[in-house]
């Protein structure tokens, strides 16, 4: 009498399954919300800035200009005119630079290339994935040090620096003509407002720094 052998089932191994599966569950994420955050914060401080700002039929009220009587009234009057029209005047430095990067599409292409790859290779990117790139591993400080060789080649030796600073120059030379001829006289000002806020980048530099602020704990986050 034979006796026949119960089938032998497949037994998958269930611990190194769920090991693998827990194992990529548990790799970091890109920094998609600390990204997310930071632009989220960068809007949020752009909206409160336009909304800072003047009509634009007073910047352009053709009744209110005149020839300035000299140097120094001309001075008072930029000084006066960007306390009053601080954000119009950004807003066209701002224009005055798009224009010229989008008619400079070389330019415009290396500078968005330098931006990304400091936002997600160096900002966004979890410390604890290092940048492979051909096999090679690159540590934190390795990658610092050729993101800014990079930004010094990109801004230095091509036409980033030049197309940037040309544009730059128009722009506040736009604004200091604007600023001279236009008579501040009808310009409702706050003659309390402190010296501190009239450099000509405060409100600028202080949307930067309020969006760096708040944006800071969702990068340390990712870097941690």
């Amino acid at each position: 009498m034979t006796s026949t052998a119960p089938p032998v089932l497949p037994v998958s191994n269930q611990s190194s399954t769920n090991t693998t599966v827990a194992s990529a569950q548990s790799q970091p994420p890109v920094a998609t919300p600390a990204f997310r955050s930071f632009i989220n914060n960068v809007s949020e401080n752009l909206r409160n800035g336009f909304s800072q700002r003047r009509n634009w039929s007073e910047l352009v009220d053709r009744t209110a200009f005149s020839k300035p009587e000299s140097v120094s009234d001309a001075a008072l009057r930029i000084r006066k005119n960007y306390s009053y029209f601080r954000v119009n005047y950004l807003t066209v430095v701002a224009l005055v630079l798009g224009f010229s990067l989008v008619t400079n599409p070389f330019s415009l292409f290396m500078l968005l290339g330098l931006l990304a790859s400091w936002l997600f290779l160096y900002l966004f990117r979890p410390s604890d994935q290092p940048l492979v790139v051909f096999g090679r591993s690159f540590s934190d400080r390795e990658t610092l040090g050729i993101l800014v060789v990079f930004s010094v080649f990109v801004i230095f030796l091509t036409s980033v620096g030049s197309v940037l600073m040309s544009a730059l120059l128009i722009g506040v030379a736009l604004v200091c003509a604007h600023g001279a001829f236009r008579v501040p006289e009808d310009l409702f000002l706050d003659e309390q407002e402190p010296t501190a806020n009239t450099g000509f980048l405060s409100f600028l530099g202080g949307a930067a720094s309020n969006a760096a602020a708040a944006a800071a704990p969702a990068v340390i986050a990712a870097r941690v």
